[in-house]
């Protein structure tokens, strides 16, 4: 379960940062804006280029501390948005730093050069909006931030793109070829000081039985391999994010890049949240991840212990959950108290049954009756005269269990009914925690 190559895009505000990020992936998933300091949170994305994947990330200019001075109404997003940046550069697999051909070489830029020399990753130097010989000539003026030949580029045309990136992905480290590990997998991720640490001691310390401490392609991360009923699982660890000096409100949006790594090595997911502060923003950025790289997750409230109880307290904090991740109602949630040690087994458990019914086979003969019935209960959508009609289904895969459903038209399958299709199917066959991939082939019957 290797992770994907990180690739984090840097430079000052205002340079096509976006741009390039919407052009490298395909979508325009980050806003473009002339005004400096758009993008404050980081966006990440899945990128494939000549067969190699990997993963894009955008980030927030980074500005020099005079010119953050300069702008005073400004300076504290700018200051944030540093930060994260920094965060991407420690992660990163490759570093693509944009600078700007019409503006020149600035004194921001010499600022970004000297922060990357420091980093152990590979950095390539592009010039943004070289879309014409002379921008393309004048390019050559960037050899003076000693980062090595400049690459003249058009984000906004795609001009130079390609030549870049297949210079970017020769060297990017090995894809992975070993197989799929039969030891469980769990990854620990959350936003910080929601009790990671807390949640692995208290496991390692329930059963006393630490089998290896193995190093992890997560940077500083210790994947720990643990005795659990006496079955091996490994445990990875993200509980190394912390917040930096004297920006630490709002720091925590831009933490979650390490728990994305450990995302993608994992079966299963345990996303802490913390009881007091009940679920946030980022708690649902990061479930989105799991659910895009179609993991396992169990939500885990930590810190029970320091919530008052009354009669319904439990149910009532739980709804307010469900409602927080309604894009997850398959998703269990466990209460515990990583401090004091309670229900710690509940949570390790329950990971582990998410992880088998990511393994899950269902019958086709319980498939076809299931839709069978689906479909008498509530008749498919029409369009004019033509009603969709399902022949048959089939599961042809796990992790995830994924069904196909042949169709006359699947144009015509409406997101809500294949929810509803969804719905029937987990009422049969739980499938607690584990995602459901549906997909539709039109089919002519015979």
């Amino acid at each position: 379960m290797p992770s994907k190559p990180i690739l984090a895009i840097v430079g000052r505000p205002n340079v096509g940062k976006s741009t390039l990020f919407n052009r490298l992936v395909g979508e325009r998933l980050a806003i473009v804006s002339e005004i400096a300091g758009t993008t404050r949170d980081r966006l990440y994305a899945d990128a494939d280029f000549a067969g190699r994947e990997f993963t894009v990330v955008d980030t927030g200019g980074i500005v020099g501390e005079r010119e953050a001075v300069e702008q005073n109404d400004t300076s504290k997003f700018f200051a944030l948005a540093r930060a994260q940046a920094q965060l991407a550069i420690d992660q990163a697999d490759a570093i693509l730093f944009l600078t700007d051909v019409e503006e020149g070489v600035l004194p921001g830029d010499y600022e970004i050069a000297d922060i990357l020399r420091q980093s152990n990753a590979p950095v390539y130097l592009a010039v943004n909006k070289a879309d014409n010989e002379k921008r393309v000539a004048d390019a050559v003026e960037f050899f003076a931030l000693g980062l090595g030949e400049p690459h003249p580029i058009s984000a906004l045309h795609g001009i130079g793109t390609g030549d870049l990136l297949e210079e970017i992905i020769e060297n990017f480290p090995p894809a992975s070829q070993e197989p799929e590990s039969e030891i469980p997998h769990i990854a620990i991720v959350g936003r910080p000081n929601v009790g990671k640490s807390s949640l692995l001691n208290a496991i390692l310390g329930q059963e006393r039985a630490i089998v290896s401490e193995i190093p992890g392609t997560t940077r500083d991360a210790i994947d720990t391999e643990v005795l659990w009923r006496n079955e091996p699982v490994t445990l990875i660890d993200t509980a190394g994010i912390r917040r930096r000096g004297k920006i630490e409100p709002g720091i925590e949006k831009f933490s979650s890049l390490r728990a994305l790594k450990a995302i993608q090595r994992a079966d299963v997911v345990l996303l802490l949240l913390d009881a007091e502060d009940g679920p946030t923003s980022q708690d649902m950025h990061v479930a989105s991840y799991a659910l895009e790289e179609n993991k396992g997750i169990v939500l885990v409230v930590n810190k029970w212990d320091t919530v008052e109880k009354e009669t319904d307290t439990m149910r009532l904090y739980e709804e307010r959950v469900r409602a927080a991740f309604n894009f997850i109602p398959y998703a269990p949630i466990v209460f515990c108290s990583a401090k004091y040690r309670q229900r710690i087994p509940a949570v390790m458990d329950t990971a582990l049954r998410v992880r088998q019914e990511l393994r899950a086979r269902v019958p086709t003969a319980d498939l076809n009756d299931i839709l069978r019935q689906a479909v008498a209960q509530h008749s498919p959508p029409t369009h004019g005269k033509t009603q969709l009609k399902f022949y048959y289904a089939t599961q042809v895969a796990i992790i995830p269990p994924t069904f196909v459903f042949f169709v006359n038209r699947k144009d015509m399958v409406h997101f809500s009914y294949q929810r509803y299709l969804e719905n029937k199917i987990r009422e049969r066959f739980k499938l607690t925690g584990a995602p459901i991939k549906m997909i539709f082939r039109a089919h002519t019957k015979k």
